[in-house]
């Protein structure tokens, strides 16, 4: 039995009972991660970041310490969202839209049992996912990619700066680009860079460095900066 001074967040819930993963600009790494949730709370924080696939957040007090289990998702997340665990972790009665929020729009994150294939919208407006994948696997890869590829939720009320564009879902082998940037204004190398990182995440992996999961290596970065357009397109990016 779970013990009762634990409490949690399940797949985009509430937090229950009181207490408590393609953005491109963010990538923490565990320890990092422990850091700042630490020095937000005011008190020693224990991190595991899990693959669990019911409770994304949950939360243990020890002592004058706290244990914290967290989805690899949220290695991936902004500020306003870390900001928020942070403060969670220091005043439990804080409300959390923004994680629960940020759990929401990554459910494609969390694994499934069934085993289905994902089918998704790969038609935007302006954009057609499905042809840009298959044209960079082409370029690239030498057609070695097989992830899925879709649009994923929209997301009015978030800033632009704040969105994750891009993510990529290992057990799930899904790509998710923000819709976004199906928008007239944005360059075909931009959103062409954005699908190209998360195939890069696609093939390469993750590196295990003295426990610590590191999401661009230097593997991952040398790769990156292979893509033709890179420097334009992180200029773009630096502009909008």
């Amino acid at each position: 039995m779970r013990d009762k001074a634990e409490k949690g967040l399940s797949q985009g819930k509430s937090p229950i009972s009181g207490l408590l993963q393609l953005t491109i600009p963010y990538a923490l790494n565990q320890n990092r991660l422990k850091g700042i949730l630490g020095q937000g709370a005011g008190k020693p924080v224990t991190l595991i970041i899990t693959d669990n696939s019911t409770r994304m957040v949950s939360v243990k007090p020890e002592n004058n310490a706290v244990s914290v289990r967290l989805h690899w998702m949220f290695l991936h997340a902004d500020d306003e969202v870390i900001r928020e665990i942070a403060a969670f972790l220091k005043n439990s009665r804080r409300r959390t839209p923004r994680i629960t929020r940020f759990i929401r729009e990554n459910r494609h994150c969390i694994k499934k049992g069934n085993g289905r294939p994902y089918i998704g919208n790969t038609q935007g407006k302006y954009f057609d996912l499905k042809e840009l994948f298959d044209s960079i696997n082409r370029e690239y890869f030498d057609q070695r990619i097989h992830a899925s590829i879709g649009w994923g939720r929209k997301s009015p009320r978030r800033s632009v700066r704040k969105r994750t564009l891009g993510s990529y879902c290992r057990d799930n082998n899904i790509i998710r680009i923000h819709p976004v940037l199906d928008r007239k204004n944005t360059p075909l190398y931009y959103i062409r860079y954005v699908i190209y990182h998360e195939m890069l995440h696609s093939e390469i992996g993750e590196e295990n460095r003295n426990g610590r999961r590191l999401m661009h290596s230097s593997e991952f970065r040398r790769r990156e900066r292979m893509f033709r357009e890179y420097r334009k397109a992180k200029e773009w990016d630096a502009r909008h």
